[in-house]
């Protein structure tokens, strides 16, 4: 029997084809909403039933919350899952959708309201026994800073903001006559970006492995953890590049960190799926509760791979109110799995985002690879959005083979009209640093070969003659040419062939 008869998924791209899948194959009637530029996307044509959200932009479309629950209520869903991102974490949301009638797959609002904020959530690690970094009360702007309280902290500081998250409303200060601005700069950004402007002071750790633990928690209290995820390769504080296991810690360091991750998951209440997120001093081996992210993560195919689980099901079941029946000692590890984050975006151009149509989108397939994806070949790939395509999964039986199959399948992913990050990509999991494991949080920032312009193509053999291919026929695209310009080949126009060489054809 079903847990739920119907569930609405209040989301787009990869992450709302992932979890319609699920729903699926666990039997359930699914409904999917879609914004206009979404109207002929994957997630749409997935769901049994897909309704429109009359509108463009994030702020009338996905992040309606109105629009959303009188949808779910008018086709009748028994329930929202939020994915990841809009209102996965709004605890208004969650708090509507319950007196609506509906169930909100993910922890309750008092909960996301608590870890939402930076401060209540570290006392929260604090009262759990957690270790902290050291951090100021809050600031807002008209106040004095305390005497002696950036001194007590040290140099370098992170100002964050603490309704924050994605790198907005932080800022790093190494000289005590920075401070002040960089408080009303970051107190700017969080007042715009989050509604809420109040920052706060903390120690910034420069060599940082930023590494997550996954939990599961049912109504009974049973929390269990399914080991950690390694995150440190970010560019703009956000993650780009995962992997489980981390091949920073050992045993002794992992068992302290997955206790903690739990204590956390208990202090703050928390039931459903969530991310307790840890920074691990390179040079000392401490490690300090960073946040407790009160969704599934992005990174979470990794786990999957390595503990053959589904972890969408496992949500959707624990908001049903069924009962874990896993336990820790349940919880066996397999491989190794990378994960590589496939973003519409320039790296030689400070990764700014990219737009256009995807006139050739041919995903690598074979032993170990998985690919979640939330776009389609001939798909517009749109401003208002977040810039992530498809997330590609390598799992192998040891870390170096998991790594060997990840390069392979980048270099065998040709895709043709949108400037993409798969040239970064390749060289980033190619770098010794990388493939030794002694990687941390700066790794771009101290590598600026890796952003700099190709000289040559990205793709392998295989990959060139599938492009080479779809730019002679046009593929299933159709028409005679698909820049719509002169068919001299790929050196006639750049706008397609973006991130191929143009001297890669004669």
């Amino acid at each position: 029997m079903s847990v739920f008869s119907k569930v609405l998924v209040a989301n787009r791209g990869e992450i709302a084809v992932r979890v319609l899948q699920t729903l699926q194959a666990m039997g359930i009637a699914t409904a999917a909403v879609y914004a206009d530029p979404d109207a002929n996307s994957p997630h749409a044509g997935l769901a049994d039933e897909a309704f429109s959200l009359g509108g463009s932009t994030a702020e009338e479309t996905y992040l309606d919350r109105r629009k959303i629950i009188e949808l779910a209520l008018r086709c009748g869903a028994e329930a929202v899952h939020p994915g990841y991102g809009f209102l996965a974490e709004n605890p208004a949301f969650s708090r509507e959708c319950a007196e609506a009638g509906l169930v909100f797959i993910g922890p309750s609002p008092e909960t996301i309201e608590l870890l939402g904020d930076k401060i209540r959530s570290k006392e929260a690690a604090v009262i759990a026994g957690v270790p902290v970094v050291p951090s100021s009360p809050m600031w807002t702007p008209g106040e004095s800073l305390l005497d002696g309280l950036s001194s007590q902290i040290g140099f370098p500081l992170l100002v964050k903001a603490a309704a924050g998250g994605g790198g907005r409303g932080m800022r790093i200060v190494e000289r005590v006559q920075d401070l002040e601005t960089a408080l009303e700069s970051a107190n700017r950004e969080a007042a715009s970006a989050f509604g809420d402007g109040r920052v706060f002071l903390e120690r910034y750790i420069p060599a940082a492995r930023h590494v997550e633990f996954q939990v599961l928690a049912d109504s009974s209290g049973n929390t269990i953890h399914l080991l950690e995820r390694e995150c440190s390769i970010q560019r703009r504080y956000q993650k780009v590049i995962e992997e489980t296991p981390s091949p920073v810690l050992n045993d002794d360091l992992r068992t302290r960190m997955a206790a903690s991750a739990v204590a956390m998951a208990k202090s703050a209440g928390y039931t459903n799926a969530g991310t307790v997120e840890f920074l691990v001093d390179a040079q000392t081996g401490e490690y300090y509760f960073l946040e407790m992210n009160a969704r599934i993560q992005v990174e979470h195919p990794i786990t999957e791979e390595t503990l053959r689980l589904d972890m969408v099901e496992w949500q959707t079941r624990i908001a049903a109110g069924k009962l874990i029946s896993l336990s820790q000692e349940d919880i066996r590890p397999s491989g190794h799995a990378v994960e590589c984050r496939i973003y519409a975006e320039d790296p030689y151009s400070n990764f700014a985002p990219a737009t256009g149509r995807l006139l050739a989108w041919r995903p690598p397939s074979g032993m170990g690879i998985r690919l979640d994806s939330g776009v389609a070949e001939g798909q517009e790939i749109s401003a208002y959005y977040d810039s992530m395509l498809a997330k590609l999964v390598a799992w192998g039986p040891d870390r170096q083979s998991a790594i060997g199959r990840m390069q392979r399948a980048l270099q065998s992913f040709p895709v043709l009209g949108v400037t993409t990050n798969i040239p970064f990509l390749i060289r980033a999991i190619a770098h010794p640093d990388f493939r030794s494991g002694g990687y941390d949080t700066g790794f771009i920032a101290r590598h600026p070969e890796l952003t700099a312009s190709p000289e040559s193509n990205h793709l392998n053999g295989a990959a060139v003659e599938i492009a080479e291919r779809i730019w002679r026929s046009a593929g299933p695209i159709g028409g005679s040419n698909m820049s719509g310009q002169s068919s001299a080949g790929p050196q006639a126009t750049q706008g397609p062939w973006r991130g191929l060489s143009k001297s890669t054809f004669p």
